[in-house]
C-alpha cells in the first residue's frame, strides 16, 4: 500500500477530493489533527461523493501518532522548499507522502527532520507559489502508483 498524509488540512473540499482518490486507487489517506472540519460535513461529503465507504481514511492525533501507527517504509515530505523532483525516487510499497496545510505548508522542523533525498517538490513555473493540495497529492499518488505498475494496493 501507499500512504498520503495530510498534516493539519484546512479545506474540507480538498480532503473530500482525496477521499475519492483513496477509494479509486487504494492509497491510504491519513488526516493529522487538528483540522477545522468534521468528515461528515456536507462540503467533505460532496467532494468525496459516495466514495467514503470505499476509501481507507484514518485520523491521527498528531504526526508522531500517525508515524507510529503507519510505520511507513519511507516518509517523503512534499514542499516548495527543495529542488528534488517528485518523480526522481523509485517508490516502493509502504512509502508515505506528507503534505502540509494549504495556507502554510509543512513546518520547517518537519521538513528538516527528513534527509534531503526524502524532500520532494512538484516543479512549477518561476514565480509560482504552490499547487492546490488535492491536485498535488493526486499527482504524487499517481506517480508512485504508476511506478508500482498500478498494482493492487489493498
Amino acid at each position: 500500500m501507499l500512504h498520503i498524509m495530510l498534516y493539519e488540512p484546512e479545506i474540507p473540499q480538498n480532503t473530500g477530493a482525496l477521499i475519492r482518490l483513496s477509494a479509486n486507487t487504494g492509497i491510504h489517506l491519513h488526516l493529522i489533527k487538528p483540522f477545522p472540519f468534521d468528515l461528515s460535513e456536507k462540503k467533505v461529503r460532496r467532494a468525496g461523493l459516495d466514495y467514503t465507504e470505499l476509501a481507507r481514511v484514518f485520523e491521527h492525533e498528531n504526526l508522531q501518532a500517525c508515524l507510529e501507527s503507519v510505520r511507513p517504509n519511507r516518509l517523503f515530505a512534499l514542499t516548495t522548499k527543495t529542488t528534488r523532483p517528485y518523480c526522481e525516487p523509485q517508490f516502493e510499497k509502504g512509502d508515505a507522502f506528507l503534505f502540509g496545510p494549504e495556507s502554510r505548508g509543512l513546518p520547517m522542523e518537519v521538513i528538516e527532520s527528513l534527509p534531503p533525498e526524502q524532500r520532494l517538490t512538484l516543479p512549477m513555473k518561476l514565480g509560482s507559489r504552490s499547487l492546490n493540495l488535492a491536485n498535488a497529492a493526486s499527482i504524487m499518488g499517481y506517480e508512485a502508483w504508476k511506478q508500482l505498475n498500478f498494482c493492487d494496493l489493498e
